[in-house]
């Protein structure tokens, strides 16, 4: 009828500036997000230019490390992996991540996820070998209520819990060919029932799976299921061990110390140049979790402001022989932008401000942060 005509436009008008409102106010948060990250880091580089110039005389070398999220590294190595994971961030494709020990797998598989269009959605990490096979299908799945004995309420595993995101399957190798064939379901067709359960289930969620162990090998002795690996092995990643990152030991060991000092408060520890030499040729058999807790431990017992290789582990010292002999650290490569390319997360043509723009506005980063939230949900 042509009476309903106008209020039917009125209608589809307001219809149209709700969704225009809700998808201003989804990009705010999301710029809020990305400005917090850039606040993170912004202050770290402060804190530590502030320790160092608090006693120039013993200063490190500058360090060019990369951060990649909260993944760290300028090797040649490691920007293969940053490029990589920025490339296949925004698909569905179902990554296999591998590795030794302590890589730094769990960190790749967190940063594809923040870079990915599923970031705003949950990230859901799951220890494969850590859950027994009696209970590791309920965690997965889930359960309905009087599934098995202690079962006495319904319960959503963690394929529900990361629907709209990502799951990870730390050291997949170690799971059952039962449940093997479950994983493949879901990802051939995106669907499970809950142990106890007869309704199917149905989940967005893409795969990331990592593991320590050789999966081809796994195959051929009969322990790991061919056709799950083929699904899985879509975008392959390896994460390179310490010891073939070069430069990056020294500039993660210079990372780590300052964290760690930061946190006990107490003036940032200098490396002294044998102690760099020495870190620099230790194979490193537990990678960057070895180094994380190994220079815990220096900030921690060490007595001076500068760690001599005295304070190092009679372990480390009888691996590298006579410190005279060592070659000198590999320096670190800075890791230059492509012209006209965005950084992951940052649109291209924005251009995030430097900490000389904000004292120029008299602004700090906080005060930063509100203003551009303040102006993006004013307009939507």
């Amino acid at each position: 009828p042509k009476g309903q005509s106008a209020p039917n436009s009125e209608r589809g008008k307001a219809e149209d500036l709700i969704r225009w409102s809700s998808f201003l106010i989804e990009e705010a948060l999301g710029l809020r997000s990305a400005l917090l990250g850039r606040i993170d880091r912004h202050e770290e580089r402060i804190i530590a230019k502030g320790q160092a110039d608090s006693f120039p005389a013993q200063r490190p070398a500058k360090s060019e490390g990369i951060a990649f999220h909260a993944m760290i590294g300028s090797s040649d190595v490691m920007k293969n992996v940053f490029r990589l994971i920025a490339q296949v961030a925004n698909t569905d494709a179902t990554v296999l991540l591998s590795g030794e020990s302590g890589t730094g797998k769990e960190l790749a598989a967190r940063a594809i996820h923040q870079c990915s269009s599923r970031a705003a959605g949950p990230f859901v990490a799951v220890n494969c070998a850590a859950l027994p096979e009696s209970l590791i299908e309920s965690e997965l799945f889930g359960h309905e209520k009087g599934a098995f004995t202690g079962a006495v309420a319904s319960r959503q595993g963690r394929f529900e819990a990361a629907h709209g995101g990502d799951i990870f399957l730390d050291e997949i190798g170690d799971m059952s060919l039962k449940t093997q064939a479950k994983i493949l379901r879901i990802l051939q067709e995106q669907q499970f029932e809950r142990v106890g359960g007869h309704r199917t289930m149905r989940v967005d969620v893409r795969v990331i799976a990592a593991t320590n162990e050789d999966l081809a090998a796994l195959c051929a002795q009969g322990r790991f299921r061919r056709d799950l690996y083929y699904r899985l092995n879509v975008i392959p990643l390896h994460l390179p061990s310490l010891r073939e990152r070069g430069g990056d030991i020294l500039v993660l060991a210079e990372h780590f110390m300052r964290r760690f000092c930061e946190r006990k408060g107490r003036r940032c520890l200098v490396l002294a140049p044998d102690t760099r030499k020495v870190l620099a040729a230790y194979s490193w058999p537990g990678n960057v979790r070895e180094l994380e807790n190994f220079m815990e431990r220096l900030s921690i017992l060490a007595d001076d402001d500068v760690v001599p290789p005295a304070d190092l582990p009679r372990k480390i010292l009888d691996e590298v022989g006579d410190i005279v002999s060592l070659p000198e650290p590999t320096p670190p490569d800075p890791l230059p932008v492509a012209s006209g390319a965005a950084p992951c997360g940052v649109p291209a043509g924005f251009s995030w401000p430097t900490i000389t723009d904000l004292r120029d506005k008299g602004m700090n980063l906080k005060d930063f942060l509100d203003t551009v939230e303040e102006r993006l949900l004013d307009e939507a």
